[in-house]
């Protein structure tokens, strides 16, 4: 094995196991709850983005052309310097926190987006047969409508997750000490960028064979026993 340490010296990244153990769940939970609280904002966000009424779904269109118009690191630098000066009792907030907030507050225009595709997916059958059966509106929503539209938006809701797990990258540059953090401290005492990066995205690479393992599950679970005896 001594060839491969003129490679990748792992020596070196078994001394650092443990920052980038802390690295990378420092990840997860920023990438788990940036996912979690972007997709309940985008519900409801784009039901507004398609009221009929424009004092609703103005506001909603000129913050999803905002979001995607602007960088994200910018939005994080934002979020980081404003919120503590605009938002009573948010100068206690740790950079985790506030760096959760900006990347909820940027993935939930995109979330947003691919719901309102889902949603508009769902044939108008679906929701007068629901309708016939004597369901309100929070009940077609939840039995009928959504269900349906996250079905038909899994691949475009999967392909965001990933772009989401990948922008918890920016938030080494605000001091929060997660995956890229771990790998540059490494690299700035021992200088070794092969090492450093490659662990990195290991890393990444790990996460993301998790989250498509789990991705199948529920592609699985939404398809129903019918599909699965198939």
């Amino acid at each position: 094995m001594d060839w491969l340490i003129d490679y990748y010296n792992w020596r070196i990244v078994s001394q650092y196991t443990g920052q980038f153990a802390t690295g990378l769940a420092n990840t997860l939970i920023a990438a788990g709850a940036s996912l979690v609280l972007s997709v309940l904002a985008g519900i409801p966000l784009a039901l507004a983005r398609m009221s009929p009424r424009a004092a609703v779904w103005r506001p909603v269109a000129g913050y999803v052309q905002f979001i995607r118009s602007t960088p994200l690191l910018v939005q994080i630098y934002l979020v980081y310097y404003a919120v503590p000066m605009l938002v009573p009792g948010a100068k206690g907030w740790s950079e985790m926190l506030l760096g959760i907030l900006a990347m909820t507050l940027h993935h939930a225009a995109y979330m947003s987006e691919i719901i309102r595709v889902g949603i508009e997916s769902v044939p108008r059958g679906q929701i007068e047969g629901a309708k016939a059966c004597g369901m309100n509106y929070h009940q077609r929503l939840r039995y009928v409508v959504l269900p349906q539209a996250f079905a038909n938006t899994l691949p475009p809701l999967l392909g965001q997750t990933a772009v989401l797990i990948k922008d918890t990258s920016l938030l080494s540059l605000i001091t929060v000490f997660e995956l890229v953090a771990a790998g540059v401290q490494m690299n700035s005492d021992r200088i070794v960028p092969t090492e450093s990066f490659l662990t990195i995205a290991a890393g990444y690479l790990l996460i993301y064979a998790v989250m498509l393992m789990l991705s199948r599950g529920v592609s699985l679970w939404l398809a129903g026993p019918a599909w699965n005896a198939r």
